[in-house]
């Protein structure tokens, strides 16, 4: 395989995806050495097919709003690659969200289920529909009309959905209850449920908290204690958030969060109050950032990101590209020496080829953040076996899996001078499985 050539057919192909090419792109250029150490891969086509999704679902949604207007938006459901295990990934509801988009994310997944260890393939789907500004009903209504078309296609053992931005508790609730309406059956198809109707202890708190876990694995590899450590977070959604919870509670100092609006800075840190004003702010009141600055009094940069403050580490946990080439040298202009990613792809090909070539610690979304599919996958394994497991069992089990999985990354990243790419690791792991699965299965 030759990684131009494969990139320059799948361009060709798809001109108008860029957020699905840059993510493909990234695979590629890590995985060629290995692939070609494998003839039997070409041989396959290997690479083509998992590059292509199996199939992609895309419908209308039609809803009725407050004022009892007929609304229309997009829906789709990318059904990635199940080689490994029925698919599994999020919804997202965001006016930005389409196709690209969510091939982009599918795709990551996949590499990054594979990761977990777990039994899942990958997958994503989503609407162009907002939640903010919408009342209870109508977000309710929205998520039955999105359910009403897609649930002939998910199942427990077929592809298992869960949340994703502008997709919480309230709205899984809503669409695994028309699910169940729907197929006449109770068999926790989604994740990230509510605890008294399948739900996991610990999965909301386990992306935020499966990234800090994965950078204490990364800080240790340099003997480096996270306490009295100064970190920049992006976003104040629950990866946020809860990424901010754990550093707190590990004697960090977290100094920024945001939201698309703008950026709050803390120089002196936030504290364990104003971190549960923010979680209030955002989950129950649906405010923006800058409230916490007017009630707080602290700097808030309007439309700005937080990486020009001066930090240890920083923890992108917003969006795609939410961090570009230029964010990347002004963090290591001023002394940043980790970054963790919460979100997926956050980081530009820009970014991370500043933050390779200067031999930080860089841990990529799909390492980083597989803390959030892996409970999924624990809660799964609960639902199927009829059982609820205590915080703290789940909360071990996660640790665990991040552990294995910086493992994982650092056995096929490390390079000869003793620097860990945990980039190409964690693309060639996740890669090595699923391709290996693949092969023994047959051309399908």
């Amino acid at each position: 395989m030759k990684a131009t050539e494969v990139l320059n057919d799948l361009k060709r192909r798809f001109p108008n995806e860029p957020e699905y090419l840059q993510a493909v792109e990234e695979v590629l250029s890590t995985i060629e050495d290995a692939y070609n150490e494998h003839p039997e891969f070409d041989r396959y086509n290997l690479i083509e097919r998992l590059c292509i999704p199996d199939r992609i679902f895309s419908f209308r949604v039609s809803w009725v709003d407050d004022k009892g207007k007929v609304q229309n938006n997009m829906g789709y459901r990318i059904q990635h690659n199940n080689a490994i295990g029925p698919y599994k990934g999020g919804i997202r509801f965001h006016s930005s969200v389409n196709q690209s988009i969510l091939k982009f994310l599918a795709f990551e997944q996949t590499f990054k289920n594979s990761l977990t260890t777990l039994a899942m393939g990958g997958g994503k789907g989503g609407s162009d529909f907002s939640p903010k500004g919408k009342s209870d009903m109508e977000i309710m209504r929205f998520c039955q009309a999105f359910i009403a078309e897609l649930w002939r296609h998910i199942g427990p053992d077929t592809d298992v959905p869960a949340g994703d931005i502008g997709v919480g508790g309230r709205e899984v609730g809503f669409m695994y209850g028309m699910y169940k309406k729907m197929a006449r059956e109770n068999t926790g198809t989604f994740t990230g449920k509510g605890i008294e109707f399948g739900g996991s202890l610990v999965r909301p708190e386990a992306t935020g908290y499966g990234n800090v876990y994965f950078l204490l694995n990364m800080l240790a590899t340099r003997n480096i204690d996270i306490k009295g450590k100064t970190v920049a977070i992006s976003g104040s959604g629950n990866v946020a958030t809860y990424t901010a919870k754990k550093l707190l509670s590990l004697g960090a100092k977290v100094v920024t969060m945001s939201d698309s609006n703008g950026t709050i800075y803390v120089p002196e840190g936030i504290s364990e109050e104003q971190l549960d004003y923010i979680f209030k702010l955002k989950n129950i009141y649906r405010g923006r950032i800058k409230e916490f600055a007017d009630e707080y009094g602290c700097e808030y940069f309007d439309g700005g990101r937080p990486w020009s403050v001066k930090c240890d580490i920083a923890m992108p946990s917003a969006t795609q590209n939410e961090l570009d080439g230029d964010d990347a040298k002004m963090l290591l202009a001023n002394g940043c020496f980790a970054v963790s990613e919460g979100a997926n792809m956050p980081s530009t090909r820009e970014a991370v080829h500043e933050f390779i070539n200067s031999k930080i610690l860089y841990a990529p979304g799909k390492a980083a953040n597989a803390g959030g599919v892996s409970v999924s996958g624990l809660e799964m394994a609960q639902n199927s076996q009829k059982l609820v497991w205590t915080a703290e069992e789940v909360d071990s089990k996660l640790k665990r899996i991040m552990s294995d999985i910086h493992t994982q990354c650092v056995k096929y990243g490390k390079n000869e001078d003793g620097y860990t790419n945990y980039v190409k690791g964690a693309n060639v792991a996740g890669f090595m499985k699923v391709a290996k699965a693949m092969m023994g299965q047959g051309i399908l």
